[in-house]
């Protein structure tokens, strides 16, 4: 069994720590990416934007839709990964959330070999509870399975 999950106050686009690491957030499967955590990522790095936006430009011909991954690597020992677990965005119209926990364990799912494969350590906000909707109460036991259950180190960042 992994360890429970690291809490830190910080920048998940700024990973504490050691040896690899994949930086872990959500998207929503529009294929828009303009709010919250995506543009402290796109601050830092232009390639999670561009491959998200192309992954979903080209979606005739891949897995993009909810619960795919895609890992992108943006520095010799730091990958992001683009999770789709959000259905649409929220907008004044919408009824209830976006977030779908059942798309976000199933990306979680997928992660998990191969962050065990790269030998990394996961770093993420609190995902799926801020555009997203969700509740961490939610989210958390997800990530535990899916992550820390199979050894896979997980630090998440709260801003200060």
């Amino acid at each position: 069994m992994g360890d429970a999950i690291s809490y830190v106050q910080g920048d998940a686009t700024a990973p504490q720590g050691k040896g690899v690491k994949v930086i872990a957030h959500v998207c929503n499967d529009l294929g828009g990416w303009g709010k919250g955590f995506v543009l402290a990522l796109s601050r830092r790095w232009p390639e999670p934007e561009a491959a998200f936006r192309r992954w979903h430009r080209e979606r005739a011909g891949n897995d993009f839709g909810l619960g795919a991954v895609q890992l992108v690597q943006v520095e010799r020992y730091v990958w992001v990964t683009n999770m789709v677990g959000q259905r649409g965005i929220r907008t004044s119209r919408s009824q209830g959330v976006p977030v779908r926990y059942e798309a976000i364990d199933a990306a979680l799912g997928r992660l998990a070999p191969q962050v065990v494969e790269l030998g990394a350590s996961v770093h993420m906000p609190r995902i799926g509870c801020g555009l997203a909707g969700g509740r961490w109460s939610r989210v958390e036991p997800l990530i535990e399975a899916r992550l820390t259950g199979a050894g896979v180190p997980v630090t998440v960042y709260d801003h200060d």
